[in-house]
């Protein structure tokens, strides 16, 4: 079975978006705080952020006031995808969403959490 991807827009703080991979039993999940990529080139800052369970794939909703990551969040897209590449710095994957179709990366930034997500094809 295909693991699955979604990016949730959230309207918390600041406007960003959630970007979460299915892997090793979780949603692997970074904070976009532009828009996604795209076009091939366009880069993106990606924070890796705590890992998410695998039912929070379907949420849409109002998160409360005073709780961590309070605001709207509804699904931007949503969709199956294939592990092309995977190291500790870097991670290659083709979605298969509505919006987002091809093949992305993820390539970490030498110390911390910050990440760059990229259109590659």
């Amino acid at each position: 079975m295909s693991p699955i991807f979604v990016v949730q827009e959230h309207w918390a703080t600041h406007h960003h978006f959630d970007f979460r991979l299915e892997m090793d039993g979780v949603l692997k999940s970074w904070a976009i705080p532009k828009d996604i990529p795209l076009e091939r080139g366009v880069r993106r800052l990606a924070i890796n952020v705590e890992d998410h369970s695998l039912e929070y794939a379907d949420f849409e909703g109002k998160i409360p006031e005073g709780e961590y990551g309070a605001g709207e969040v509804l699904i931007w897209d949503k969709g199956k995808y294939e592990l092309v590449e995977r190291s500790e710095n870097k991670i290659k994957f083709r979605l298969y969403g509505e919006k987002l179709k091809g093949t992305y990366q993820l390539i970490r930034f030498k110390e911390g959490n910050q990440w760059l997500l990229m259109k590659v094809e």
